[in-house]
């Protein structure tokens, strides 16, 4: 059965009052056009990115020289991350904080509220899925969910989100090249993509990207976390570049149910068959156990970082062709 195409729409903020518009996008591919695609995956898959980008850069291939940059929750973070500062300073910056204490709360590209437990989140995200017809459906209950905590939160929690979000990024702009961060509208379940033409925040973009718990609001719309556009990848955006390397923290994994057709293999065979050339980097043993059993865990984040720079020095020298 042919896969229903997901939306590429992107978000352009209003200039008067009313509902936003979008506008069909999608970054000018070609055969020389490299495309990275940052998947989320938590406070420690956060880490893992910067460590795996960084281990390839120390091992001789840059990859954030990519025409395109796609990111995903805590792959929006670490875009955003590595387009205002080299992969060497973020992961020095992962090494030398301050010790974690382990906390069952929000980590890097969670977006929840600090109480939650990883169980809890699960359960409550769970439920939309489990009683979902297809995606649209799963996304608009998604979001009604995240409408409600969100009326029912504290006014301030949105104003700390952001707040957390913006000191996380070492440059608070847009950069030239083209970076697409994924959302989806809370209200109406339609997924989004941010770029620097859409008049929202860098900032405000990835916050809304990595928004699991609350809806996030920019302006009169409601986002929640780009993970729920597709998958937590959405490496089918690449669509059209020559040569596309996928990074998941996550493993390609998905809670959704097979026949929708949302997991990262489904994606990547999607792209070959439109003509790119594909590569993924999963986290391997090592990485798994750094990452332990809960990717919000700020704790986790040097040893998730160790692991991923380990990876990327490993595997430089067989991506090398592919990329340069």
């Amino acid at each position: 059965m042919k896969n229903t195409p997901f939306s590429t729409s992107r978000f352009t903020l209003p200039t008067a009052p009313g509902r936003p518009h979008h506008e069909a996008t999608m970054p000018q591919g070609g055969a020389g056009t490299r495309a990275l695609v940052l998947g989320g995956g938590g406070s420690a898959g956060n880490a893992w990115l910067i460590g795996v980008i960084s281990g390839l850069l120390e091992a001789g291939l840059d990859v954030t020289d990519a025409d395109v940059v796609i990111g995903t929750s805590a792959g929006a973070t670490a875009a955003a991350q590595i387009s205002g500062a080299s992969p060497t300073r973020l992961l020095a910056d992962i090494l030398s904080a301050e010790p974690a204490q382990r906390t069952a709360g929000s980590g890097t590209g969670s977006g929840r509220a600090p109480t939650e437990s990883a169980a809890g989140h699960l359960r409550r995200t769970g439920e939309p899925i489990a009683a979902a017809a297809d995606p649209a459906d799963m996304r608009r209950r998604m979001g009604a969910a995240a409408l409600g905590l969100e009326a029912a939160s504290e006014a301030s929690g949105q104003a700390r989100w952001r707040d957390t979000v913006a000191a996380r990024l070492p440059v608070r702009h847009w950069p030239e090249r083209t970076m697409l961060l994924t959302a989806v509208d809370a209200r109406t379940g339609e997924p989004l993509v941010f770029d620097r033409h859409s008049g929202v925040d860098l900032v405000d973009a990835v916050a809304a990207s990595c928004a699991a718990a609350t809806a996030y609001g920019i302006g009169e719309a409601r986002f929640i976390d780009g993970g729920y556009r597709r998958s937590s990848e959405n490496a089918d955006l690449a669509a059209g570049c020559g040569r596309v390397l996928v990074l998941s923290p996550l493993g390609g994994r998905t809670r959704h149910p097979a026949q929708w057709g949302m997991q990262l293999s489904v994606q990547v065979d999607e792209l070959r068959a439109g003509g790119s050339q594909v590569e993924t980097i999963l986290p391997d043993k090592v990485s798994l156990k750094a990452f332990g059993n809960n990717m919000m865990d700020l704790s986790t984040r040097p040893a998730a970082a160790r692991a991923g720079c380990e990876q990327g020095r490993a595997l430089a020298a067989r991506l090398a062709g592919f990329w340069r």
